[in-house]
């Protein structure tokens, strides 16, 4: 048992170094395109399917409320099928549509769509990434290694941040990580730089 959890450490670890080497670039991208999109006073729509769901939350609430800096609340919505309304979207429709109807009714033209799926290969997903892309919205896609089914469906104005694993946990547990980065890294450039 001992051995499993220090092998649980080690490719944590080992996913988080790969990813230091590999996304730091990316990441500041993202940082760019989430900060425009809020100096701009538009919003992020945010939409984590299935495990993801859970980080979107996250990710919504630190916009929302704050990360660790006192400050105004950023415009940012979530996807979701909670509740009643999502009872009924089911209900009504089909699972590959999923969140367009929500997504049709808040995004415009400006606002930043932020995925969060591991693989990037479910239809509700890519679904709602063809609807992003016919409002003239940027993407950005937070996925693991094996993402194909992006392949040619983002744009040129669009960012797939890849971590460096193709196990869900690990994909996950790192996606965490991205989202605390991001949260931080807005906040910094938008309340902490002298422009």
């Amino acid at each position: 048992m001992l051995d499993k959890i220090r092998d649980l450490y080690t490719e944590n670890i080992q996913t988080q170094i790969s990813a230091s080497r590999l996304l730091p670039d990316t990441l500041m991208q993202a940082v760019n395109l989430l900060v425009g999109c809020l100096l701009r006073g538009n919003k992020i729509i945010v939409c984590g399917h299935g495990r993801s769901s859970a980080n979107a939350q996250f990710l919504v609430a630190n916009l929302l409320n704050r990360y660790e800096l006192e400050r105004p609340s950023f415009p940012s919505v979530l996807l979701n099928i909670d509740g009643a309304v999502g009872s009924a979207i089911v209900s009504d429709n089909q699972l590959s549509c999923l969140y367009q109807k929500q997504f049709n009714a808040l995004a415009q033209q400006g606002d930043v769509l932020f995925v969060i799926s591991p693989f990037a290969d479910e239809e509700a997903v890519l679904n709602l990434l063809s609807c992003a892309l016919n409002k003239e919205m940027a993407i950005i896609a937070l996925t693991g290694a094996k993402n194909d089914h992006l392949q040619g469906l983002l744009s040129e104005n669009d960012l797939a941040i890849k971590v460096p694993a193709i196990k869900e946990s690990r994909i996950l547990e790192s996606h965490l990580f991205i989202i605390n980065a991001l949260c931080e890294l807005i906040d910094h450039t938008l309340f902490t730089q002298s422009h």
